[in-house]
């Protein structure tokens, strides 16, 4: 199957299809190249693997490693020239760490006409839904991200659906119609985080006054049982999916299995994940499946209208148009039977462990500046990343400089992570690296349930107040930072760097990774 995006040349929204055993490796090559495109219609050159956005979709099964080898064959210097991969929600274990891909904390950069392959082994029967991005800067604005699906030839959850392929993958996302690095500059200047043109489905998208793009379209079967994943890929975009006339049962978050828990509107941070059911029980016909978004005013970007930002749910034998009914924000305030988080439980209960060690994170934005700190530190990538300094032997949270906001655990240790209430009101989306976490506190309720709360490795913080607990038995120097890759960019980050003996013990790097720190040192800043 090939999703269609709509462009002045159609580029092609392509698969990586997965080995068909457990146990498999999963050889992918992503060629990171400058594309020119039009996802809604705006045409402008993009920042792309292999050519398409979404990139490719990436699968795998439960106990497969990924080998995925980059090339990055970019060319266009109005914007970023080096890349660098993150697999957003996979666990990586501490002996790996070095290719885990985050920029200047794991690693270094990936120059121009150099190539890197991250070696990934899906551990600790992880499944789910995951996704890749560009880890530098705010690189994947211009289009440099995609899906990761594990699929589990077990699920405990199976008897609920009938279909879960490649055609079951909604992905959403911001869509910007200047470069990142131009509105970078702009964002530093005025403190002003930019506002999106543009919501894309599947990389389909409408802006007001621009051409009527043909929505992607999702074909389904009458009596069929269809389970859907849904990824929000934005760097600043929340998004509220819903389908007209259809309910939607949530049975993964963030790859973890849920307790079917059935609603009719879901709310999504930048860089969450869920998969639900939807059963096509409703008459032969077309129905929308909304995607409004919100990101910033839109007065600050007159091309954007959140009710453009939709795709078709279409029955087999039903009229190949647009559906009749208006295009609405969701389901109308009498019925609607919201997703709230807090009311999220795993499939399989485990209690949250006490904590050995608590750290609170105040997070403040400076007025009228391109700067957000947490606990008065605006965090700053350093030129020699964390785990080279760790491997050189530091020790303390001394040996690192203070705008690296870098905390040191012991290892084999219950951190909580409390995020105070907070006067924004943008919900932040706070991602842990490597590993996820127990939402014992929910940004969307007062309530603290360490008795069954659900893991994940985004969670928003924000008015309410949140707290996550996280072990420190996968030994790492984690990045911990908000998924508005603006705020990101601004300083809105820490690095949670646990058993640091461990990593010493246990890490022993590539002759390719020590290639990277070198290469991208020595390049002009034009090509960084």
């Amino acid at each position: 199957m090939k999703f269609l995006v709509a462009t002045a040349s159609v580029v092609l929204f392509t698969l990586l299809k997965p080995h068909p055993a457990s146990g498999a490796t999963v050889p992918v090559t992503l060629d990171i190249i400058n594309a020119v495109g039009a996802p809604d219609g705006f045409s402008r050159t993009m920042v792309t693997a292999n050519g398409t956005y979404p990139g490719p979709l990436i699968t795998a099964n439960k106990g497969d490693t990924l080998v995925v080898t980059v090339n990055n064959k970019l060319t266009d210097d109005s914007m970023r020239m080096s890349t660098a991969m993150d697999f957003d929600g996979l666990f990586v274990d501490t002996a790996n760490s070095f290719n885990e891909g985050s920029s200047f904390v794991t690693a270094c950069p990936i120059a121009p006409n150099a190539s890197y392959t991250y070696t990934i082994p899906l551990i600790n029967d992880q499944t789910g839904t995951f996704w890749y991005h560009s880890q530098l800067s705010v690189q994947y604005v211009d289009g440099l991200r995609g899906a990761l699906v594990v699929y589990d030839p077990e699920d405990p959850l199976a008897d609920l659906y009938d279909v879960d392929d490649e055609n079951t993958i909604w992905a959403v996302g911001d869509w910007w119609h200047n470069t990142s690095t131009s509105m970078l500059v702009t964002y530093v200047a005025s403190g002003i985080v930019p506002v999106s043109d543009t919501g894309t489905f599947n990389g389909v998208g409408r802006f007001n006054g621009g051409p009527e793009v043909p929505f992607f379209v999702t074909n389904v079967v009458a009596g069929t049982r269809y389970r859907f994943r849904i990824i929000n890929q934005s760097a600043r975009n929340v998004f509220t999916m819903s389908v007209d006339s259809h309910n939607l049962t949530v049975i993964e978050t963030d790859g973890t299995p849920t307790t079917p828990m059935t609603v009719n509107e879901i709310q999504m941070l930048a860089g969450q994940r869920y998969s639900v059911v939807l059963e096509a029980n409703q008459p032969v016909d077309n129905y929308w499946i909304n995607a409004p978004y919100t990101g910033g005013s839109p007065a600050v970007n007159l091309n954007q209208n959140a009710t453009l930002a939709r795709a078709i749910l279409r029955y087999q034998g039903a009229p190949e148009t647009d559906p009749t009914a208006p295009m609405s924000l969701g389901p109308a305030e009498s019925e609607l039977n919201a997703l709230v988080e807090a009311n999220l439980r795993p499939l399989v209960a485990q209690a949250a462990p006490e904590p050995d060690i608590n750290i609170t994170l105040n997070l403040v934005v400076t007025a009228g500046r391109a700067q957000w700190n947490v606990n008065n530190v605006s965090y700053l990538p350093p030129s020699v990343p964390t785990l080279v300094k760790i491997l050189d032997g530091a020790n303390s949270a001394s040996d690192f400089n203070v705008t690296e906001n870098t905390f040191v655990l012991p290892a084999n240790k219950t951190v909580q992570v409390i995020f105070p209430p907070s006067d924004d009101d943008e919900a932040h989306p706070f991602h842990l690296h490597g590993n996820n976490f127990w939402l014992v506190k929910s940004n969307t309720t007062d309530v603290v349930n360490t008795a069954n709360p659900i893991r994940r490795d985004v969670a928003g913080v924000g008015a309410e107040g949140t707290i996550v607990r996280f072990s420190t038995n996968n030994p790492g120097p984690w990045f911990f930072h908000c998924h508005i890759f603006w705020h990101f960019q601004a300083g809105l980050a820490t690095v949670m760097a646990s058993g640091l003996d461990e990593i010493r013990e246990q890490v022993h790097p590539t002759q390719a990774w020590d290639a990277l720190c070198p290469a991208y040192d020595a390049l002009p800043a034009n090509l960084q």
